[in-house]
């Protein structure tokens, strides 16, 4: 069976998400993975360098046009949006779209979901309750079913690097607290399986970062690394899966040492990302590994400072459809 397009949401519609879609879409509507908006058709529309949009109804109806047109599957938002000025009015339709494509997902209809930013405090303020996307995504498919160990995980990747995070968005003085045994063994399963589902790596080879300098230095610099991450990396190995480490983490990244695993998982937020970003700041993708739909978003925020001025970058955002699309097609196979 022929698959469908990608959904891709319209994100923050104050932020960069429509600018970024217009540019995907032009980049990629010759040759490039279909996909179909979810959003507000009117903001699309009144987009800097919009060309033709079309008002759709059916993910097959977008396969149809998207050569000639941006597909739109039209929600409409209760009021007009100033670029670069986030509001609380607009929570209720953004939770929508993404409510909507990850039921097309679910249903089989499209592809996968690629999700432009949000903004988390305006969501907070009309009673989001999620910490972000990710863990919105995990609640939104918690009841379909899944073969395998179960996320959702955040991956950061970009060519050469791919980072799995065991804490998100922690604050540093918490994240040894949030640590644990279980934790890590769970993200580095769900890592090692999509390593091969979604990316085609048969065996692959996971690298535990350590927490602390010198990976501890023999506990002299912490002992969350003979208590925690060591003893995690032993549950893996006894689990068939092939994993190093804990390694410190400013030896685990030069181009060398890359060449020696798949995946790292990394104990932090920054971590993971500052590496990502000085490899390839502007061609970063999110993947959210372990759920039973295909999801991937540009490795980027809002960027509210510069929405609407017509200067934001879409390489993340392309890029996060192609991968979507690769893995989308792995998954098929």
């Amino acid at each position: 069976m022929k698959r469908g397009p990608l959904a891709l949401t319209l994100g923050d519609p104050a932020g960069v998400g429509p600018e970024i879609i217009v540019k995907a879409w032009r980049e990629l509507r010759e040759g490039g993975p279909p996909f179909m908006a979810i959003g507000d058709r009117q903001v699309l529309a009144a987009t800097s360098g919009a060309g033709p949009i079309a008002r759709v109804t059916t993910p097959d109806e977008a396969m149809r046009v998207f050569g000639e047109a941006l597909p739109v599957f039209d929600l409409p938002l209760p009021g007009p949006v100033v670029a670069g000025q986030p509001s609380p009015i607009f929570a209720k339709a953004i939770v929508r779209w993404i409510e909507t494509a990850v039921g097309l997902a679910l249903s089989g209809v499209v592809a996968g979901v690629v999700t432009a930013p949000i903004a988390k405090a305006p969501l907070y303020e009309a009673g989001f309750p999620f910490p972000g996307h990710t863990e919105f995504l995990g609640e939104l498919t918690a009841a379909a079913s899944f073969d395998g160990a179960r996320g959702p995980v955040m991956m950061l990747a970009v060519p050469g690097l791919r980072c799995s995070l065991v804490t998100i968005h922690e604050p540093l003085a918490r994240t040894s607290a949030s640590l644990s045994i279980e934790k890590i063994v769970n993200v580095a399963l769900v890592t090692a399986q999509a390593l091969r589902r979604d990316f085609g790596i048969a065996a692959p080879r996971l690298a535990l970062a350590g927490l602390n300098p010198h990976a501890g230095e023999d506990g002299a610099l912490g002992r969350e690394e003979i208590e925690i991450i060591g003893p995690a990396a032993r549950a893996l190995r006894d689990l068939g899966v092939e994993v190093s480490g804990p390694w410190p983490a400013d030896t685990l990244f030069p181009r060398e040492m890359r060449r020696r695993y798949d995946a790292a998982v990394c104990m932090y937020h920054d971590q993971a990302l500052i590496p990502v970003k000085m490899l390839d700041f502007w061609g970063g993708v999110n993947v959210t590994l372990g759920l039973p739909i295909v999801r991937t978003s540009p490795d980027h925020g809002t960027a509210f400072d510069i929405a609407g001025r017509g200067v934001a970058r879409a390489d993340s955002l392309i890029a996060a459809i192609r991968m979507a699309d690769e893995m989308a097609a792995r998954r098929d196979a």
